[in-house]
């Protein structure tokens, strides 16, 4: 079992960065998969990106690809979300998200544990 927590959120102006971080504590980090998910207001929850337990491979949604990039240091225990290019569109409520598989998966009901999330504001 893993706790998550998240941080990084904030404002920014269309075409800026962020990075967010996810810091876990718990139970070994590279036996479990990362995803990062967002929810905008009135909207369901999406999927972003994902990494192995091992770090090494990673999925993006259409959305972010070669805008975003998730990494992860297992001796620290915490994966980050580095993005760029932001747009009004990427405004959502950012969750991290582990589950107990070192392989991950897209859809949001495959994760068993959560963060409380992290505001990303985009202004245009």
């Amino acid at each position: 079992q893993v706790l998550l927590g998240e941080s990084g959120g904030g404002s920014v102006q269309a075409g800026g960065s962020l990075r967010l971080s996810c810091a876990a504590t718990g139970d070994t980090f590279s036996k479990y998969a990362v995803g990062w998910f967002r929810q905008a207001p009135g909207k369901e929850r999406e999927f972003v990106t994902a990494i192995t337990g091992s770090g090494g491979a990673t999925s993006y949604s259409d959305s972010v690809k070669g805008r975003f990039t998730i990494s992860r240091n297992n001796p620290k225990n915490t994966v980050w979300l580095q993005m760029n290019s932001l747009k009004p569109e990427d405004t959502a409520v950012y969750y991290c998200a582990a589950r107990d598989d070192p392989i991950p998966r897209m859809l949001a009901s495959w994760y068993h544990y959560w963060g409380q999330g992290t505001q990303v504001t985009v202004s245009s």
